[in-house]
C-alpha cells in the first residue's frame, strides 16, 4: 500500500505534489517549485527559498491554466492578482514546453 502523500518513483517513495495549473499529481522533482517574493511569483530552481511554495509543470500551458483559474493567489493564500512574468520568462527561456499528462 502506498503511503499518503508519497509516490512510488523509481523504486523509492518520493513526495507527491499537485500542479496548480492542471491539478495533476506528480513527483515533486518533476514539477517547478514557485514562491512568492513581494507580489512576484518566482521560480525556485534550487528549492531553497523560504516561504509557502506552489508546484507547476514546467510548461507554458500549465502556467496559462493556472492564470485562467486564478490559482496563484489561492495557492499562496494572498489576496489580489500576482505578477507571473518571471515564471513565464523562465519557461520561455528554457523552452520547457513539454506536455504534462492532462487530456486536451
Amino acid at each position: 500500500m502506498r503511503q499518503r502523500g508519497k509516490l512510488e518513483y523509481g523504486g523509492r517513495a518520493t513526495p507527491q505534489r499537485t500542479c496548480v495549473g492542471c491539478r495533476v499529481r506528480a513527483a515533486g522533482s518533476e514539477l517547478l517549485r514557485l514562491v512568492l517574493v513581494e507580489d512576484h511569483v518566482v521560480p525556485d530552481l534550487r528549492r531553497r527559498l523560504a516561504g509557502r511554495g506552489a508546484s507547476l509543470h514546467p510548461s507554458v500551458r500549465c502556467l496559462e491554466l493556472a492564470e485562467r483559474r486564478r490559482a496563484f493567489p489561492r495557492a499562496f493564500r494572498v489576496p489580489g492578482p500576482l505578477d507571473v512574468s518571471r515564471v513565464r520568462a523562465h519557461l520561455e527561456e528554457e523552452n520547457h514546453d513539454m506536455s504534462c499528462r492532462t487530456p486536451s
